[in-house]
Parts: C-alpha cells; sequence; structure tokens
C-alpha cells in the first residue's frame, strides 16, 4: 500500500522533538518493514527542508508552511494553508491509507473517501483538540484511558457515535533498548560522573507546565535541606532553540532563577539527546523528576527511565494517575514539594533502582511489539468512513453531573489538570461520593445546593453531564 501521514511537527533524520515523533517513527518504520511504501508530510523549518529517509520505503517530505517557530502554527497567511491543503490532496490521489498524527490537519473535507485514521497524542494543544471536533475518519486511536475519557465527554457530549470509532492503543516501549545501559558517548555529551554525582534527570520540553519550577524546588531541598552536595541535575536544551527566541527567553528566565537560590553549580544544561543514546541518558541518572503540571496523555519519559533502572518521582497528573499503580512508582500530588524532595532524597541515599514488580508491570502492559501490531491493524484496516453526525442534547433538570475525568479527590481538595490547582467543596465531594453515577440538580437539592452553584461547577469544568 501507498501510505500517506501527516506531522504539524517538524522532523528530522536523528533527533525527535518529542515522544509523539518518536512513535511516529517507529509506526512509519514498522509499516515499511511490512513492505509498505510511506510517504510523510512535515512541517518546514530552516533546519529541516530537505527530504530525507528513515527507511529506504519512508521518504519525509518537509515542504508545510505552519507558522514556526511553536506555538500557534496555523497563525500563518491563508495562501499557506491553501498550500498545505494542496501538498496533502495532491498526494492523497495516490495514497491508499491516510494517518494523520496528532489530529492537527483539521480540513476532513480533504480526506473524505480516503480510508483515515486519526491519533491524538496529547489532550492540550488546540490544533490537536480543533482535530478531535473536525474528525470525520474511520478509527480515533488514543493513547490512555484517560484520553478516551476526555474526548468523551468533551467532543463525544456532540457525536454519540465517536466512542464506537475510539480505539485506545497505549504508548508501547521497545524494552530491549530501554534497559539499563553503561554510559558512553554520552558522556561526550553531558560533563558529569556517575560515580561522584547524585545525577537529578528533568528530560522534559522547555514549557512552563512541564515541571521545571518543581524541579527548581525539589533540588533546592535536596542541597539545603537533605545535605546531598553533589547533585547535578540534567536539563536538555530545545532542539534549533537559534531559532526561538520565545525558549531562549524561558531558559534565561530558569537560570537567573537557578542562579538567584545559589544553585548554578547543580544544573547541567545540555544539547538535545540523540535517539539512539537515550538508553544511556536515562541509564545516567539516579532519579527522574516529572513534577510538571502538563496534561499527559501517555508521558513517556517516566516509563522509559524506569525501564532503564532509574526511578521517577511523578506528580499525579493525568495519565500518570493510571498507568502504573501507586505501589509501583512514586508519586506526589502536584505542589508538594516537600514530599517529592523527600522520596528523591530517599532514592539517592539508598540507591534505589527500579523495581523487578515494576519493571515486570511496564514490560506486561506498554510492549512495543503489541503497539505497532495496533497500529497497523488500525491503518491497513482502516475504511473510507460516513460522515458523523452532530446530536445536540439539552440540559435539563434530568441531566446527571459527574465528576469531570481531568478531576480527582486530592488531600488538598479536588485538583482540577486544566487550572493546576485545588478546589474545596465539600458539597461537591460528597454529592460524587453519594452518587458515583452522577447527581441531579434535585439531588444537589436535597444537600442544599443551590442550582447557580451546579452551573458554576459545570462551567468551570469540574463536572460533566450525562444524558
Amino acid at each position: 500500500m501507498n501510505i500517506l501521514m501527516f506531522s504539524i511537527t517538524p522532523l528530522f533524520p536523528d533527533h525527535d522533538m518529542g515522544g509523539g515523533q518518536k512513535h511516529l517513527r517507529t509506526i512509519a518504520n514498522y509499516l515499511a518493514s511490512l513492505g509498505h511504501d510511506v510517504t510523510i508530510l512535515c512541517t518546514r523549518r530552516a533546519d529541516t527542508s530537505e527530504p530525507f529517509r528513515w527507511h529506504e520505503r519512508i521518504l519525509v517530505k518537509p515542504v508545510l508552511r505552519f507558522k514556526q517557530p511553536f506555538p500557534a502554527p496555523y497563525d500563518t497567511p491563508a495562501y499557506n494553508i491553501a498550500g498545505i491543503i494542496q501538498d496533502v490532496a495532491e498526494h492523497l490521489q495516490t495514497a491508499d491509507r491516510f494517518y494523520i498524527h496528532d489530529g492537527e490537519f483539521v480540513f476532513p473535507f480533504v480526506y473524505h473517501g480516503i480510508p483515515t485514521v486519526v491519533s491524538l497524542r496529547d489532550n492540550v494543544y488546540p490544533e490537536t483538540i480543533q482535530g478531535a471536533f473536525h474528525f470525520q475518519g474511520h478509527r480515533l486511536v488514543l493513547i490512555s484511558e484517560y484520553a478516551r475519557a476526555f474526548f468523551t465527554h468533551t467532543t463525544g457530549r456532540f457525536f454519540p457515535d465517536l466512542p464506537e470509532r475510539m480505539t485506545v492503543i497505549h504508548n508501547g516501549i521497545d524494552w530491549n533498548r530501554f534497559k539499563p545501559t553503561p554510559p558512553g558517548r554520552i558522556l561526550d555529551l553531558i560533563p558529569v560522573d556517575p560515580s561522584k554525582h547524585a545525577i537529578v534527570l528533568h528530560p522534559h520540553r522547555p514549557e512552563e507546565s512541564k515541571g521545571i519550577w518543581q524541579t527548581i524546588e525539589v533540588v533546592d531541598r535536596l542541597v539545603n535541606q537533605h545535605g546531598i552536595p553533589n547533585v547535578k541535575t540534567l536539563v536538555p536544551l530545545w532542539l534549533g532553540l537559534q531559532y526561538d527566541p520565545g525558549i531562549q527567553d524561558f531558559y534565561d528566565r530558569v537560570q537567573a532563577e537557578i542562579a538567584q537560590r545559589g544553585l548554578t553549580d547543580h544544573f547541567v544544561f545540555h544539547p538535545w539527546i540523540p535517539v539512539e543514546l537515550l538508553p544511556e541518558y536515562y541509564s545516567l541518572g539516579h532519579v527522574m523528576l516529572a513534577l510538571g503540571s502538563f496534561v499527559e496523555s501517555f508521558g513517556n519519559a517516566v516509563y522509559e527511565s524506569l525501564g532503564c533502572g532509574t526511578p521517577s518521582v511523578v506528580a499525579r497528573i493525568s495519565s500518570h494517575r493510571e498507568i502504573l499503580p501507586e505501589a509501583l512508582v512514586d508519586k506526589v500530588d502536584f505542589n508538594d514539594h516537600d514530599t517529592a524532595a523527600q522520596l528523591a532524597a530517599n532514592i539517592l541515599s539508598q540507591g534505589k533502582r527500579t523495581s523487578q514488580a515494576a519493571l515486570d508491570y511496564l514490560h506486561a502492559h506498554y510492549r512495543v511489539e503489541d503497539q505497532l501490531q495496533r497500529y497497523a491493524d488500525a491503518i491497513l484496516n482502516a475504511e473510507a468512513a460516513d460522515e458523523l453526525p452532530f446530536q445536540f442534547t439539552p440540559i435539563t433538570g434530568k441531566t446527571r453531573y459527574l465528576l469531570a475525568p481531568w478531576c480527582y479527590q486530592a488531600k488538598s481538595g479536588i485538583y482540577h489538570d486544566y487550572k493546576a490547582d485545588y478546589y474545596t467543596s465539600p458539597a461537591l465531594s460528597a454529592l460524587v461520593a453519594t452518587h458515583p453515577d452522577g447527581f441531579t440538580r434535585a439531588d444537589a437539592a436535597e444537600q442544599g445546593v443551590m442550582g447557580e452553584q451546579v452551573e458554576y461547577w459545570l462551567r468551570e469544568g469540574y463536572t460533566v453531564p450525562i444524558g
């Protein structure tokens, strides 16, 4: 078959900008290994503007003129949008299947009549969210149960047939690669000594919500409260930093905060890690921190690090609440810096490595072989789909309300993933606890809660309506 793929994110021969691009690479390579020809259209950038191959059957063409740098890729002149539609439509003339990675091609009329599969890699970026509401393909792939619930209770409110087209395919990890790996070439990029330093990993994109501020808080406590003077915290510098002054400003603010706290010697900013060195990188660490508020659909780094033997301390954000049971990974509520630092200090002082129970669970549930087979089945067996009918359901006195899947009851209150904050409401907590199948306005009134309060919970995203 001839398979056309779409990526709004720039792609590179030897680097991946994030987990989403890593999985696109593995899916494309797997389909090519089965004998299919794959063409990938992606965004053109100054440092990735020439076609290249990931495999003899995979041609990556950086031709799409989305706005760079990120964010707001659709903030580009209309002639560029027209050119993008033209490029995709022309390539579809000879394509048997169309795969949209991350759902960010928001023009379903272009692929009407073409067997199309869309995967949504996040629950945050506007283009992905719009792509969900514009979806008219045969199969919508989500990468966690959290993501399924999120889109069921947002897009699915208006397209009741959408859940029938959804399928969850968890991210798979190649455990033959992501395993304890002695440091070699990685030390040419990062000037640390694992025999002398307590190495903390912060392998995340330079975004406010990816946890750098929380990492600084924890490292400050490790050094000044827990008495660990040899901490070295590894922070990767964004790929193509020179093309993105906004990211440089981010790093400047981060480094100023580190300097103000007297922690400069405890942070090492290093080049973005090539794909082939990631196992060495994760293995180099003694503990990995994932403490940000970014609403992850999966969050690969936590589990790749665990696979390489390096324990993770992770905030209970979105899908991290479900991917591994609490007993198998250290979890903290968001912004609980003291507990996070104590857990990290215990790992460092005791030389802990990933438990065998955690490894067994990861290897059983998140195998790359299972992931690739299921993607291949979804793409190769896709059919041209009928249009999803829109259906409006009025909210009435009979409507029931559930706690939104992006909220959970924490010690400090109801945590809201999209507000990154806690809300204290004994009334809402009681209604959710006593009405697990959903409460009505009448149920709320019985507990003295007025309709205006029920409306507030809905409008602020603490609850979702069900018919």
